[in-house]
């Protein structure tokens, strides 16, 4: 199989969106053994911390081996990123599971984004804002099974880089009014840019789902969302061409111990099931591992 780029994206924060990311990339490499890169482009740093932890990732972020440096390279006209040093190779943290990988965020993307808008365009129009991070990793796309890029809550440019290099994209959201609010500005603003970068990419960059996240069941609301996101897809969205995209079968509950999962403990070495298992959690990552590679197979 072809190498899978898939983005992760919510135009709202705290939908749980980089934990649903970090999780799937874990049952992926553990229980499924496929080769797996996250990218982290969210300033947040959070899907980094998860998988190398705080320490680690100052460690990084100090000797400029995010990728931070890579954009801060592509303003500055410097060399400075090395992606070798940078890969952080078996992250996670987890008993037997060799075939993680991570490239590292930055806090310093917050105003390298501010920048791209400024970046001079080079000899001969060469320096793209959005093609920065194609440019900085190409030589690695074809390393892995699945690539799975966090995003910053935006559509800046940082994000445009992901999706530049991206075949599909998710959408995890908690099913309420202002968590799925933002979807069609999301669908409708990828799909402007999927066709100005046709020339370039042949393949277009496809809604592969909308993930349902921290769902409570005793909630109205979320019921009425769930059921109105599952009735929408498929269908044309209001002022435009573009069709509503598809919910994922899995739902993640709410639960406590999912962001006590999450962290990363150094002194403390888990299996997947240690990890994932309580309340369930693993086998709702496992059916979502399973859906999410059907998806995949399709685009």
């Amino acid at each position: 199989m072809d190498s899978k780029v898939i983005a992760s994206i919510n135009l709202k924060g705290g939908v749980a969106k980089t934990t649903t990311t970090v999780g799937l990339a874990q049952i992926l490499a553990g229980s499924y053994e496929k080769k797996v890169l996250v990218i982290d482009l969210d300033p947040q740093t959070n899907a980094t911390t998860m998988l190398i932890g705080e320490d680690k990732w100052l460690e990084l972020d100090k000797s400029g081996l995010t990728l931070a440096t890579l954009f801060s390279d592509a303003i500055n006209g410097t060399e400075q990123f090395n992606l070798n040093s940078a890969l952080q190779k078996s992250v996670g943290n987890i008993k037997d599971m060799a075939t993680l990988d991570l490239l590292p965020s930055s806090l310093r993307l917050i105003d390298l984004q501010d920048k791209l808008i400024t970046m001079p365009a080079g000899p001969f129009g060469t320096r793209n804002p959005v093609t920065i991070l194609l440019r900085g990793i190409k030589e690695i796309l074809s390393h892995y099974d699945y690539i799975l890029i966090d995003c910053p809550p935006n559509l800046g440019y940082i994000t445009l880089n992901g999706l530049r290099i991206a075949d599909g994209y998710m959408i995890p959201t908690i099913p309420d009014v202002m968590s799925t609010y933002g979807i069609p500005q999301i669908v409708t603003r990828i799909s402007k840019f999927s066709d100005e970068i046709s020339t370039e990419k042949v393949s277009g960059i496809m809604p592969i789902g909308i993930v349902a996240t921290k769902v409570r069941l005793q909630a109205p609301i979320h019921r009425r969302t769930l059921n109105q996101l599952r009735n929408h897809s498929g269908k044309v969205m209001d002022g435009s061409n573009l069709v509503y995209p598809t919910t994922f079968d899995t739902e993640f509950l709410e639960s406590a111990s999912m962001a006590e999962a999450a962290e990363y403990l150094d002194d403390q070495k888990t299996t997947l099931r240690q990890k994932w298992g309580y309340g369930g959690q693993y086998n709702t990552f496992d059916a979502f591992a399973k859906e999410f590679m059907a998806v995949c197979e399709a685009i």
